[in-house]
């Protein structure tokens, strides 16, 4: 019960995170301009724990085909509701065309480093 209790909040930090803008002190308009901005919010909150689920199981599925059990079991354990990695503060250019996301590449790169009960990814 407290897992799942923690998992809404961890979501619900995630949105506050995404949402913070102007130092936290946004202004709309309208009532429209709020709402439009929340479900933006909440869309920014999603593709990022889309991102993340995708990350971890593709490598779940790498540390299970290489008999990695014990990693395994850590990665199983991880939260995909986690920013630390992504930068929510940069300038994003939508007009060029952007190179695809190699996921494979990504996994091979987590693969590599030695997960331990210590660190971000079994927390």
């Amino acid at each position: 019960m407290q897992q799942a209790v923690n998992r809404g909040e961890n979501y619900h930090q995630l949105r506050r995170t995404v949402s913070y803008a102007n130092y936290g002190k946004l202004r709309f308009g309208t009532e429209y301009e709020q709402q439009l901005w929340s479900e933006c919010s909440r869309l920014i909150a999603n593709c990022i724990i889309y991102y993340n689920a995708t990350l971890l199981s593709h490598l779940l599925a790498h540390k299970e085909s290489r008999g990695d059990m014990q990693g395994a079991a850590l990665v199983k354990q991880a939260s995909a509701v986690a920013w630390q990695h992504v930068n929510l503060y940069g300038r994003y250019e939508f007009r060029k065309q952007p190179e695809p996301v190699n996921v494979d590449e990504i996994v091979r790169e987590l693969a590599e480093i030695r997960i331990g009960t210590d660190t971000a990814l079994a927390a």
